[in-house]
């Protein structure tokens, strides 16, 4: 039988997920704290990440389309999917 099925992955990336969230979430509740707002540092990059000028636009005269994606990477984050595959080792 393999490690790795179908429902294994679907957890990892359930946790990982929550990691990335919890992790950006503590890091941007910190950024306000003098010893702790290095948990907010990061980069934003994707498309629309420089506000509306950057979201693609389909117009198809009855309908309007928009698309975007931006993504924040932060150490918050980072620390949060670190700590998210060592508690899905540990299940």
């Amino acid at each position: 039988m393999s490690r790795f099925n179908a429902k294994d992955t679907g957890v990892l990336l359930i946790v990982l997920l929550a990691g990335v969230v919890l992790g950006g979430f503590i890091g941007y509740l910190t950024r306000d704290i003098p010893y702790l707002s290095w948990l907010n540092y990061g980069q934003q990059f994707g498309i629309g990440s420089a506000g509306q000028n950057g979201v693609v636009k389909v117009n198809l005269g009855v309908l309007v389309v928009s698309f975007g994606l931006s993504i924040k990477i932060t150490i918050g984050g980072i620390i949060g999917i670190i700590l998210a595959i060592i508690l899905y080792r540990k299940l």
